[in-house]
């Protein structure tokens, strides 16, 4: 079992940390144990619980109504939640709770149902994205098993892979973008999201993979002339040096502008060089792409 952080819970539930705490005072669904130490931790069942209730709290439900139900009442009502966000939202919180339960068999079929009724690109955009977005903080802190990572990414990968094998597309651009991953960066889906979004949109697409010496990177871009290099960063080794990395693209591909995107660009300023710049959220992403 799990063990999460209040700041793990504000993270995946977007409920503040001091609401949190005013929560457990007052109500009775929520009760941290505590280390020797007094801190709290809070195990898989009360994640689940707390995501439930914000859920329910966002979409206009008083916490101390909510205090009063039972977890069927619970379940009933955020079943019931009509608005397209939340119906989302709750479909992203599933996701979590099946990954804490490491229930691969529900998780999986709770992706595969949103692509047959979605279609893989809203599946992509509006829930695969946004549970990477929600956990991505829990994989950079370790507070889940390396295990419960490999499971669920597999299936995520397997997911992309399939729907980049299936692109088709009337769209056709002269763009061509080279994808890749730097050295010690084995996340790949970010990066496996991009392929599809530029395919499906009838952009050429290079694409490296995951851990490429960047003068190999260098060695294609000369024979290939991409437009733009794009690099998706969640979780480097733990020697990567973001602002070196900046520096040797700077100077070794000094001509092709570069498009960095991911967990670790929210964790730093814009580069002050030219031609490499941050899409710091899907937003800035899609409008990238929507320039090409």
């Amino acid at each position: 079992m799990n063990t999460f952080t209040i700041k793990d819970l504000e993270n995946l539930s977007g409920i503040k940390a001091h609401t949190l705490r005013i929560w457990e005072q007052r109500y009775s669904f929520l009760k941290p144990s505590r280390t020797l130490t007094k801190i709290r931790y809070y195990s898989n069942e009360e994640l689940k619980t707390i995501l439930n209730i914000a859920l329910l709290n966002k979409y206009g439900y008083k916490i101390s109504h909510i205090d009063k139900m039972d977890s069927a009442e619970i379940k009933e009502k955020i079943l019931k939640l009509n608005q397209s966000e939340a119906q989302q939202e709750r479909i992203v919180n599933e996701l979590v709770q099946h990954m804490v339960d490491l229930d691969t068999v529900e998780f999986e079929n709770k992706i595969s149902d949103n692509i047959s009724s979605r279609g893989i690109e809203l599946t992509i955009t509006q829930i695969i994205f946004n549970y990477m977005e929600k956990i991505g903080m829990l994989w950079i802190t370790n507070h889940i098993n390396p295990a419960q990572e490999h499971l669920v990414t597999n299936i995520i990968r397997q997911k992309l892979i399939v729907g980049i094998e299936g692109v088709s597309t009337p769209l056709k651009t002269n763009k061509t973008v080279l994808l890749f991953l730097p050295e010690s960066e084995y996340h790949e889906l970010g990066l496996l999201f991009m392929s599809f979004l530029l395919k499906s949109r009838g952009i050429n697409v290079i694409y490296l993979g995951c851990n490429v010496p960047l003068a190999d990177v260098g060695y294609v871009v000369k024979l290939k002339k991409p437009d733009y290099l794009y690099c998706h960063i969640t979780r480097p080794g733990l020697n990567f040096n973001f602002v070196k990395f900046l520096n040797n693209i700077s100077k070794n591909i000094p001509e092709t502008p570069c498009v960095i995107s991911g967990q670790l660009t929210q964790q730093h300023e814009n580069p002050n060089f030219s031609h490499i710049v941050f899409k710091k959220n899907l937003a800035q992403v899609m409008e990238f792409i929507g320039s090409l």
